[in-house]
């Protein structure tokens, strides 16, 4: 079993190394060129301490004008708006992880989501996982991405209740849409939730959700109508429990960079390749070398940008 694993993640590397997967990438990667001056030496004594450890503990905002700054793997959040913790379509869910923070755009995209899912059957409204920390940047523990205020995480589970209690809320789990480790959906998917995740998508200030592979190829085969929408459901590892959405960059916002546009077309022919991956992991090469991965250097204050170092000071 953990040698079929190893062969489809290594399957799945091979694929987003050879169909242009950074595009996809959900640490944004290739993102457009911007340049943007990084704090560096400016930050003193705390120019080389890991900025997970900084923007971490920040319990509030940076009660300034909203504003993302950096990418979705290396940046900040200027004053953050506060999803609250229930609403008549939805709940936020692990608030003691503090992460229900987002630029005021997605806490509006995932309150219109939330009111679309209550009118679905067997739905009630969302259940919000992560979405930011109070001023974005790195996490403790967790994603790489969710630093600027432009992800949320919305679980899979249909709400029964919107009446959850804090500790219910820290106990309570979603549910895994996958079968055969992802290729497939499994009978727990259904079509509330095509129309969700559809819905999340043809939101035009929404860039690209993130979710598994088998959803993406049933999505696909069974969508008779409009299909431009699925260009932005890009399939990607894990995102069984809950699906991604990523905004685009909102107007105006200088300092953010966006991330490279899917490529045209709907996307199909490409999630099915990962599905066929996941089936059929393909062998190696005789006598290819394996390189193992370098380990990910944590970032630090200096690498972040340099409007970040006001957003991190504000009292």
């Amino acid at each position: 079993m953990m040698m079929k694993r190893l062969l489809v993640a290594t399957a799945l590397a091979a694929l987003l190394a050879s169909c242009g997967g950074g595009s996809r990438d959900i640490s944004g990667a290739r993102e457009k060129p911007v340049n943007l001056p990084t704090i560096g030496s400016s930050g003193g004594a705390l120019s080389n301490v890991q900025a997970k450890k900084l923007f971490g503990v920040k319990s509030g905002p940076a009660s300034m004008p909203s504003a993302p700054f950096g990418s979705y793997a290396k940046g900040c959040l200027a004053g953050a708006e506060q999803l609250p913790e229930s609403g008549p379509t939805w709940q936020a869910m692990r608030l003691s992880r503090n992460r229900n923070w987002a630029h005021p755009e997605m806490i509006d995209v995932v309150k219109k989501l939330s009111q679309f899912a209550a009118q679905q059957p067997g739905w009630n409204g969302l259940y919000v996982g992560d979405m930011s920390q109070p001023r974005g940047g790195p996490m403790l523990t967790g994603h790489r991405s969710h630093q600027i205020g432009l992800d949320a995480d919305v679980w899979m589970l249909p709400p029964t209740s919107l009446s959850l209690s804090a500790k219910q809320r820290e106990n309570i789990s979603s549910i895994s849409m996958r079968r055969s480790a992802g290729a497939y959906v499994n009978r727990s998917w259904t079509r509330s939730h095509h129309e969700i995740v559809k819905a999340a998508a043809k939101d035009p200030r929404v860039a690209r959700i993130f979710i598994f592979p088998g959803a993406k190829v049933q999505m696909c085969d069974d969508e008779r109508g409009d299909r431009s929408y699925l260009r932005k459901i890009r399939p990607w590892y894990g995102h069984h429990y809950h699906f991604h959405i990523r905004m685009s960059c909102p107007s105006g916002a200088r300092g953010c960079a966006d991330q490279t546009p899917p490529p045209a077309g709907d996307g199909c022919a490409d999630a099915r390749q990962w599905q066929a991956n996941i089936l059929n992991p393909p062998k190696a090469k005789p006598g290819a070398k394996k390189t193992p991965a370098k380990p990910r250097r944590e970032l630090v204050l200096a690498d972040l940008p340099a409007q970040c170092k006001s957003v991190l000071d504000y009292n």
